[in-house]
C-alpha cells in the first residue's frame, strides 16, 4: 500500500530523476577514468619505447665508437677516430634523455647510475687504449690487457643495458594487467547501471504517460467544467473575478461583462473601467471596501448600485476572499451577483413591514378601545337594563319583556366576546417569560377556576401525573381552562362528563403527526371526553378564530376558545391535533416541547 502511494507521488518522479541524473554521473566518471587509463596505458607503452629505444641507441653510440677504434687500431688511419670522436657527445646526450626519462623511478635511476658508470669505464679504456696504439704495437700485453679490459666494460654496458629493458618491460606488463583488471569489471558496472536507469526511466516514463492521459482526461472534464461554470453563472445571474494582488492584474469572466450589458471581454482595464459603471453615489463607498480587501482574507459582502451600459439601474453584490496558488502568489477571488430582484424585493418587504406595523398599531389600540372604552358602556348597558328589569319588568308587555331578555343574552354574549378577544390578544402579544414550573399545579388552577361548572354537571376528571416543565405558567393554565371547559361544555345531555388526563415523553420520529425532520423530544398530554364529539372533517377548522361547528343558541361560545389554545401551543414550540367521533367523544392532544 505504501509502495503504491509512492509510485503515485510526485517524490518518486523526483527520486527517478536525482538517480538517473547520479547514473549518468556514475557513468561519466568511469568512462573518464578509463580514458585515463587508456591514455596512461598508451603514455607508459610510448614511455618504454621511447626508454628501450633509447638504450639501443645509446649502446650503438658506444658500438660505433669501439669500432672507430678497432679500425684505427688495425689501420691506423686517423679517418676511423671520426665515429669515436662524435660518439662522446653523442653518449652524454643519450645519457641526458634516458635520466629525464627515469625520473620518479627508483630502480631505473640506480641502474642508470651503475650503466653510466660502465660507460665512463668503457670510454677511459677507450682512450688509454688509443694512447698506447700510438706508442706500442698491437702485440704489445698492457695494450691487450687494456682492451680486454675495455671488452668485459662493453659487456657490463651491454647486460645493464638489457636490465634496463627488461625491467622497463616488466613494469609495462604490470601495469598492463592493471589497466585489464580495472577494464574488465568496469563493463559490467556499466552495464548494470545503465540498466537499472533504463529500468527507472521505462518506469517513470509509464509513470509520465499515465499521469499525461490523466491529465488529459482532468484537461477534458476541466473544459466541461468551465463550459458548465459559465452556463451556470448565465443562469444564475452572477459572474467570478480574481485580482492578482502582487501585479494588481483584474481577471473578469464572459458573465462580469454580460452583467454590464457589455460584449464579453470588451474592456482590459479591470477596476478602473469597472468603477465607470458604478454608480456616482456608490463610487466611494465601493472604492473604500475594496480599499481594506488586502488587509483581510475575507471581503465582506456588499451591495452597490450599477448603471449599466443600457443605461439601466441594477443592484450588485460582491464578495470575495483571499487565496495562495501553489507559486506562492496572492489571490483575491470572488463573485459578483445581480441582486436587483432581491433588493426590491427586499425595499418591498420593508414598506409592507411599516404598513404591518401601523396596522399592528391600530390593532393595539382597537385592543385598548375593547378592554377599556367597550367595556364601560357594556357596563353601563347591564346596569340599565338591570333596573329597567328590576323596577318596570311587570309594566311591560310580553313583547316588551321579550326584548329585554333578549337584550341581557345580546349583552352577555357582548361581555364574553370581548372577553375573549383580549385573552387571544394576551397569547399573541404578551411578554414571554418562561418559568420552570409544575404542570400538576396549573392543572389543579385551572380545576378550581372551573369548579362551578365542573359542580353543576358531576364531571369526573382523572389525570395521570405531570411534569415540572419551563413554560409560560398562565398562558398553559388557560390553555387548560379551555380544553376543559370545552369537554365541559360540549358534554351530552343525561351523561356525567368524563375528562381524562394522560402524558407521556415521546421523540418526535415515535409520533406519526409530527414533522420528522427533528429529533426533538415532547411531553404528549392527552384531553380525552365522552362528549357530542365531532365530524374529523373538522379536527383543523376549530383551530380557526370565531369558527363555530354548533349554532349559538344550541351552545354558548365564541369561536375564540380552541384558537387560543392553538397560540399558546405555538408559543411553546409545540402542535395540537384534535380527534373526534359524534355521539362518543373528543381527544384533543398537545405536544410541548422540552426545549421551550
Amino acid at each position: 500500500m505504501k509502495l503504491n502511494a509512492f509510485y503515485k507521488s510526485p517524490i518518486f518522479l523526483k527520486s527517478i530523476f536525482v538517480v538517473s541524473i547520479f547514473a549518468i554521473f556514475f557513468i561519466s566518471a568511469v568512462t573518464f577514468k578509463h580514458i585515463n587509463l587508456l591514455n596512461n596505458s598508451s603514455k607508459w607503452v610510448n614511455h618504454s619505447y621511447d626508454v628501450n629505444l633509447e638504450l639501443e641507441r645509446l649502446f650503438s653510440y658506444l658500438k660505433d665508437s669501439e669500432t672507430g677504434q678497432r679500425g684505427f687500431l688495425i689501420t691506423k688511419d686517423s679517418t676511423f677516430l671520426e665515429p669515436y670522436v662524435n660518439a662522446k657527445e653523442r653518449i652524454d646526450k643519450s645519457l641526458d634523455i634516458i635520466k629525464s626519462y627515469s625520473q620518479n623511478d627508483p630502480a631505473q635511476e640506480n641502474n642508470l647510475r651503475k650503466l653510466e658508470f660502465y660507460i665512463n669505464k668503457r670510454q677511459n679504456y677507450l682512450s688509454a687504449a688509443l694512447h698506447l696504439s700510438f706508442k706500442k704495437s698491437l702485440n704489445d700485453k698492457e695494450l691487450k690487457e687494456k682492451l680486454l679490459v675495455g671488452k668485459g666494460t662493453m659487456d657490463s654496458v651491454r647486460n645493464q643495458i638489457n636490465v634496463m629493458i627488461l625491467l622497463e618491460k616488466k613494469n609495462l606488463k604490470s601495469r598492463e594487467l592493471s589497466y585489464k583488471d580495472t577494464i574488465k569489471v568496469t563493463p559490467i558496472f556499466i552495464y548494470i547501471t545503465l540498466l537499472i536507469t533504463l529500468v527507472l526511466i521505462s518506469i517513470s516514463y509509464i509513470r509520465i504517460n499515465r499521469d499525461l492521459e490523466k491529465m488529459q482526461v482532468a484537461n477534458n472534464r476541466l473544459t466541461v467544467l468551465n463550459e458548465s461554470s459559465s452556463l451556470a453563472e448565465i443562469v444564475g445571474n452572477f459572474g467570478s473575478w480574481q485580482l492578482n494582488i502582487d501585479t494588481d492584474d483584474y481577471t473578469f469572466s464572459d458573465n462580469i461583462y454580460r452583467l454590464l450589458g457589455c460584449e464579453p471581454q470588451s474592456f482590459k482595464n479591470g477596476q478602473a473601467d469597472f468603477l465607470k459603471y458604478v454608480h456616482p453615489e456608490d463610487k466611494s463607498y465601493f472604492e473604500g471596501i475594496n480599499s481594506k480587501e488586502l488587509e483581510n482574507d475575507n471581503l465582506p459582502s456588499f451591495t452597490y448600485r450599477i448603471i449599466r451600459k443600457d443605461k439601466k439601474l441594477r443592484y450588485f453584490r460582491t464578495t470575495g476572499r483571499i487565496v495562495t496558488n501553489k507559486s506562492g502568489h496572492k489571490l483575491l477571488i470572488g463573485t459578483t451577483s445581480d441582486v436587483t430582484e432581491e433588493v426590491l424585493a427586499s425595499l418591498s418587504l420593508e414598506q409592507q413591514n411599516i404598513e404591518l406595523e401601523a396596522s399592528n398599531k391600530e390593532l393595539l389600540a382597537f385592543n385598548y378601545v375593547a378592554s377599556h372604552d367597550l367595556q364601560e358602556p357594556l357596563r353601563k348597558i347591564q346596569t340599565f337594563i338591570s333596573r329597567l328589569s328590576d323596577k318596570e319588568y311587570d309594566k311591560l308587555s310580553e313583547n316588551g319583556k321579550e326584548y329585554i331578555t333578549r337584550i341581557h343574552s345580546s349583552v352577555d354574549r357582548m361581555r364574553i366576546l370581548i372577553d375573549d378577544l383580549l385573552q387571544y390578544s394576551r397569547a399573541n402579544k404578551t411578554e414571554k417569560v418562561f418559568e420552570k414550573v409544575s404542570l400538576n399545579e396549573l392543572l389543579e388552577n385551572a380545576k378550581f377556576d372551573l369548579a362551578q361548572s365542573i359542580e353543576e354537571k358531576n364531571a369526573v376528571i382523572q389525570n395521570e401525573e405531570l411534569p415540572k416543565m419551563t413554560v409560560i405558567p398562565f398562558q398553559i393554565q388557560q390553555l387548560f381552562i379551555n380544553l376543559i371547559g370545552n369537554s365541559l361544555k360540549y358534554s351530552r345531555e343525561n351523561v356525567v362528563p368524563k375528562i381524562k388526563i394522560s402524558c407521556k415523553r415521546v421523540s418526535a420520529f415515535e409520533e406519526p403527526q409530527l414533522p420528522k425532520n427533528t429529533k426533538a423530544k415532547f411531553y404528549k398530554i392527552t384531553f380525552e371526553d365522552n362528549g357530542i364529539g365531532f365530524e374529523q372533517e373538522y379536527a383543523e377548522k376549530i383551530f380557526i378564530l370565531f369558527n363555530r361547528l354548533h349554532n349559538k343558541n344550541e351552545y354558548a361560545g365564541t369561536g375564540i376558545g380552541l384558537a387560543i389554545c392553538k397560540k399558546i401551543v405555538e408559543n411553546h414550540k409545540g402542535f395540537i391535533f384534535a380527534e373526534g367521533k359524534p355521539n362518543e367523544g373528543s381527544i384533543f392532544t398537545i405536544y410541548l416541547s422540552e426545549d421551550c
